[in-house]
């Protein structure tokens, strides 16, 4: 996985034709207005509502509108002389609903700045000793700024409880905080709590929400397990078994800032406009916000449509980093290996490979995850090739260990392994032409070298697909993305690709996005170069899965992207990102691709 936030952009996402979301009723906290005594701490950051002070003199209190005297104060930390402090915290027309009477407070912290500002519950709050013991629900509208730098902003909190595990003797030497919600470096929201039941602390994630765009996020627990959705999606489920919210006495909460070790941390920049927290689970009916979705959904479609357009063609099928779904959504992983195991005979496909980051960290469990997935493979003799990704290294070589040469051997289409052993290379027979899948492995690249030429040399008239995790990645400028080769891809296409006429496609993940470029080799015959990797969206990338197929009668190519896991939801579970085929022109392409005239390499 790679953080590419600032060209997301590269995934196309493109504005279903709906409207962008529609709030039941004003999220000023007129939304959802049940009149219920479960709402314990209600922070709407409109100018109404400061009880005292202002943001100029330092002093400025905000009421709690919930009325039970959960205030919050601000905070100046560092230089107070600063000039740079005026403008870390300030008032803000801008809001969810773009409503006139709405502000919000906009915060303009970063990491090492000269001064910062941030709010905390007063002394005397009472929710800073609240438990949670029967559930809670923690609301947030907020966005992330423009210019979000994960050096500068990354890990900063939107909301905190004050203290740390090891005070509660929860995690013994350890510095972790009690609760926090924050922004990783990746720009996906993390919820970790130290529950009340448990030693250790508990996490949710999000997926990666995108710069300058307002989202409502709800923290659900409903007196048994945690919930995280934003904008209406719950990207991974539901935690393991917590109660309750860990608390030390005498500390509160932080607005706009993390903790570690008891010491202020992570400072947050954007916007928030409002903070609600209630004692128990509040149904979706009760949120701030009811149908809110993303400004830029997912463009697609539900129709079925066609894989082979004429049984003559045949398929090459590309699986995405599947990092996320080892580590929260195993069901997605094992949904497109059945879908494959049953398809792929149906569907002409005559290979199917990995591009890495199998895992998301080296965790047996995560590791078993994708082995009992990939058994549907196996049951049914699919033929599958596989190359790491940089998630997949680890001390002891474990993917070595699962995914290594002795898990190919007896596999007919395998024809050996390189050096290092992370490297392989496959022939398989399709229509006209005998192709070769030439796995390269990014971490070994240098060391496998010789032997991935050796292997191109041997076969300079096989048509050849090269796979490596970390070849192309998209950058975005003046509103159109670009594919551009990272330094990997450099030596990739120098070494391995231009010189070489029968390398006609590069395939690889890795980075946030998806994007596809043709570029001429030395020859001046084209090379397709494709990157497909989801992870950072939708459920860790909601089951989607690259199709090729080849037609050499229309001398096409057709690209198409499909998950067999939204496939098989009823209509009633899908949402509004939900669809079996991704439509935008990233997605679901052609090319032209004369076969007789490319394939000829003497």
């Amino acid at each position: 996985m790679m953080g590419m936030k600032n060209v997301i952009a590269g995934f196309s996402l493109i504005c279903l034709m709906v409207p962008t979301f529609t709030a039941t009723a004003a999220s000023s906290g007129s939304a959802a207005q049940k009149e219920t005594t479960s709402i314990v701490a209600d922070w709407k950051f409109s100018k109404e509502y400061v009880k005292s002070g202002s943001i100029e003199n330092g002093n400025m209190v905000i009421e709690d509108a919930s009325q039970n005297g959960n205030d919050l104060e601000i905070v100046t930390v560092g230089d107070s002389s600063s000039p740079e402090l005026k403008n870390m915290l300030t008032w803000s027309e801008d809001d969810y609903d773009s409503q006139e009477k709405i502000d919000s407070l906009q915060f303009a912290n970063y990491k090492k700045a000269p001064a910062g500002r941030y709010l905390k519950t007063t002394n005397d709050s009472p929710i800073n000793s609240e438990t949670f013991e029967n559930g809670f629900t923690i609301e947030a509208v907020f966005k992330l700024p423009s210019d979000f730098n994960s050096s500068l902003h990354s890990w900063m909190g939107i909301l905190t409880r004050q203290g740390q595990a090891a005070d509660l003797n929860k995690t013994e030497g350890e510095k972790e905080i009690l609760t926090t919600l924050s922004v990783s470096s990746d720009q996906e929201i993390q919820w970790t709590s130290h529950p009340s039941n448990l030693n250790y602390n508990v996490t949710n994630w999000s997926r990666s929400l995108n710069s300058d765009e307002w989202y409502h996020l709800a923290v659900v627990n409903d007196g048994q397990t945690t919930t995280l959705t934003v904008n209406g999606i719950s990207d991974y489920g539901k935690s393991i078994e917590v109660k309750g919210i860990a608390t030390i006495e005498g500390k509160g909460w932080n607005i706009g800032a993390s903790e570690w070790g008891n010491e202020l941390d992570a400072l947050f920049a954007g916007n928030i406009q409002e903070i609600r927290i209630a004692d128990e689970a509040l149904s979706e009916k009760e949120w701030l916000i009811q149908d809110a979705r993303d400004d830029q959904p997912v463009e697609g479609t539900n129709k079925k449509l066609p894989f082979l357009t004429d049984k003559n063609n045949y398929n090459f099928l590309f699986v995405p980093d599947t990092q996320k779904y080892s580590n929260h959504n195993p069901e997605i992983f094992t949904s497109q290996m059945k879908w494959i195991a049953k398809n792929t005979k149906k569907n002409n496909i005559v290979m199917n490979a990995f591009v890495g980051d199998i895992v998301d960290s080296n965790s047996e469990a995560q590791w078993q995850n994708s082995l009992e997935s990939i058994s549907y493979l196996e049951k049914k003799d699919i033929p599958y090739i596989m190359t790491a990704g940089n998630h997949d290294y680890a001390s002891g070589d474990p993917f070595l260990t699962h995914y290594g040469p002795q898990r190919f051997a007896d596999k007919e289409y395998y024809k050996g392994s390189s050096p290092s052993g992370y490297g392989s290379y496959a022939l398989v027979e399709a229509g006209s032409y005998e192709y070769l899948l030439l796995m390269v492995d990014m971490k070994n690249l240098q060391k496998d070298l010789e032997w991935s030429k050796g292997v191109l040399n041997q076969h300079k008239n096989i048509p050849t697909i090269i796979v490596s995790h970390d070849i192309i990645y998209p950058q975005a400028e003046n509103n159109e993305t670009t594919a551009v080769e990272s330094s990997n891809g450099k030596l990739i296409w120098n070494e391995l690709v231009n010189q070489h006429n029968q390398v006609f496609m590069t395939v690889n993940g890795h980075y946030f996005g998806i994007t596809h470029r043709v570029k001429q080799n030395a020859a001046g015959n084209d090379v397709i170069q494709m990157l497909v990797n989801y992870q950072s969206n939708y459920r860790g990338g909601n089951g989607w899965l690259r199709l090729v197929e080849f037609d050499e009668e229309k001398n096409k190519l057709f690209f198409r992207t499909y998950s067999p896991f939204v496939d098989e939801m009823s209509k009633k579970e899908k949402t509004y990102i939900d669809f079996n085929y991704l439509t935008d022109n990233r997605n679901q392409f052609e090319l032209d691709f004369n076969f007789k005239e490319r394939f000829t390499l003497n």
